[in-house]
């Protein structure tokens, strides 16, 4: 008897061609659409009906059963607070890591347990192993597409029972397969952004939810140079809509190099990076995947945003989950709320949140 996966389908091209993978693999599939976020705005840019709709249709073509579940609340509750009170303090969060630990490989794996699963599977391009007990999470074949970073909170026994049939797929060949097989979203433009955003103004959503506090933008001297809209609005490193182009005549543009918030104040610097750069962070929260390394003082490298290459870094452990992260060379903008994500060559092994730098 065949074993029976459940896919996560999110409407898009990719989870259409992990269904579709997992079908040929000669798995029994059942596609899962999950709806997280409910859109009351007739001009949102969140399409969960769309979505749904496209899961329909590629569904149809594989000849495989399909359902929705609504983790709206689950998501309000896990997601969506801590995004919120992590702007509200000044830091810049990321929502999707949450997302997955969460409600993905969360509620989703409960229900999907309830549908009879002996898997589940995702349309993420990264790659695992299940060796001797032990779930490894790997990096994907696409390098440019690799999401291990917004896997980086997830734990043994999440993993465990989890398929990824991207792993060793390019974007080209995934598009190219969805066309070959008439699946709907063959041609669909991949998801950008934060989901529950979409295309909207950032600033117009988050003054829904969080009041706007205006106040001095400052140069690193003192010298006021322009008004902020609000802290939550800018993070570290930022260029645009600063609104201070032509202030000055030489060369170079203005971007954000710190924020106070006791003070109310945006600084910011003109031309010169060096204010950005950083040789070291602490992190909280950290997440070891396969396990727990044996010595307090390791080696591996890092990544510090989702798209920047891997750095080299010397990480001694401070305590239970706390880490503190030497760079080998300076880095900019490492921000606030963001993941630090640890590899050891092809297996990534976690990531905590950045607590601060120095």
């Amino acid at each position: 008897m065949a074993k029976r996966v459940v896919v996560g389908m999110s409407g898009g091209v990719d989870s259409s061609v992990a269904a579709l993978l997992l079908k040929q693999q000669g798995y029994e599939v059942i596609g899962l659409f999950m709806r997280n976020w409910e859109e009351t705005d007739p001009n949102g840019a969140c399409t969960a009906d769309d979505d749904f709709s496209d899961v329909v249709r590629v569904a149809e073509v594989l000849g495989i059963p399909y359902y929705s579940v609504n983790f709206a609340k689950e998501y309000m509750d896990r997601v969506f607070a801590d995004f919120l009170r992590e702007y509200a303090a000044g830091r810049t969060p990321n929502p999707d890591v949450l997302c997955n630990r969460e409600i993905k490989f969360g509620p989703f794996k409960e229900y999907a347990k309830k549908l009879g699963a002996d898997f589940i599977a995702t349309g993420h391009y990264c790659g695992i192993s299940h060796e001797d007990g032990l779930h490894r999470l790997l990096k994907a074949r696409d390098q440019g597409k690799d999401q291990t970073y917004f896997l980086c909170q997830l734990t043994q026994p999440q993993l465990e029972g989890v398929l990824f049939p991207l792993a060793d797929f390019e974007k080209g060949q995934v598009r190219a397969l969805a066309e070959e097989y008439g699946l709907a979203t063959a041609k669909k433009r991949d998801s950008t952004g934060i989901c529950f955003i979409g295309e909207r103004n950032f600033r117009n959503f988050l003054k829904t939810y969080l009041p706007a506090q205006p106040g001095e933008i400052r140069t690193l001297q003192g010298e006021v140079v322009g008004t902020h809209m609000g802290l939550m609005y800018y993070t570290l490193g930022q260029r645009r809509g600063l609104d201070l182009g032509g202030r000055r005549g030489e060369e170079g543009r203005w971007f954000v190099v710190e924020k106070d918030l006791s003070a109310n104040v945006l600084y910011v610097s003109h031309g010169d990076e060096a204010p950005l750069m950083r040789t070291g962070c602490t992190v909280s929260g950290m997440n070891f995947i396969p396990q727990v390394p044996q010595t307090e003082v390791f080696s591996c490298t890092a990544k510090f945003r989702y798209r920047q290459s891997e750095q080299r870094v010397r990480v001694v452990r401070t305590g239970e989950d706390t880490l503190s992260i030497d760079f080998e060379t300076p880095q900019r903008a490492v921000t606030p709320g963001q993941y630090a994500v640890l590899y050891d060559k092809e297996s990534c092994l976690g990531g905590g949140v950045i607590e601060t730098t120095y």
